[in-house]
């Protein structure tokens, strides 16, 4: 099963797949409106909005797992998030990212790329990049910003 086999739900409640993103360059991040690392929602809307034409996309996955600091539904996230940062690339329904009830997309891609000692996502905003054939090529931690992954991007982009 590769990463196109999966449906996700949008934020607005709508099943989609994720065979919607093939040949684009994404970075799958879980997100949440109450953490320290919350303001990095403007650094990754500055990399989408520098990015989306030359085929880039941010999939934003709300989860609530760690600390209680996605509290809000699915429509205060939104609000959150297009109020506060302007975000207009793709979010989606609050998921689970760790344990028996994780999405199969995150348990596909821990699967693709462990973590430090374990599999299980430490922490909100951890990032996932994607090539634009859906391979699973880097993963990085909560305190990599999002600046920090452009040049990652960019030598994928070039592909």
């Amino acid at each position: 099963m590769g990463l196109y086999d999966f449906n996700v739900t949008t934020i607005d409640g709508q099943d989609m797949s994720m065979a919607n993103y093939k040949n684009k360059v994404l970075l799958i991040v879980n997100v949440a409106s109450e953490c320290g690392f919350t303001p990095q929602y403007e650094g990754l809307q500055k990399l989408y909005a520098d990015h989306k034409e030359e085929g880039f996309m941010v999939l934003g996955f709300p989860s609530n797992q760690f600390s209680k600091q996605e509290p809000g539904t699915n429509k205060e996230i939104k609000f959150f998030c297009q109020g506060t940062y302007h975000i207009d690339f793709d979010m989606f329904a609050k998921v689970d990212v760790n344990g028996d009830g994780a999405d199969p997309l995150f348990k596909f891609l821990k699967k693709e790329k462990g973590g430090f000692l374990t599999d299980a996502i430490k922490w909100n905003f951890t990032k996932f990049l994607v090539d634009r054939n859906g391979k699973v090529v880097d993963r990085f931690s909560s305190s990599t910003t999002p600046k920090d992954i452009e040049k990652s991007i960019k030598k994928l982009l070039e592909k």
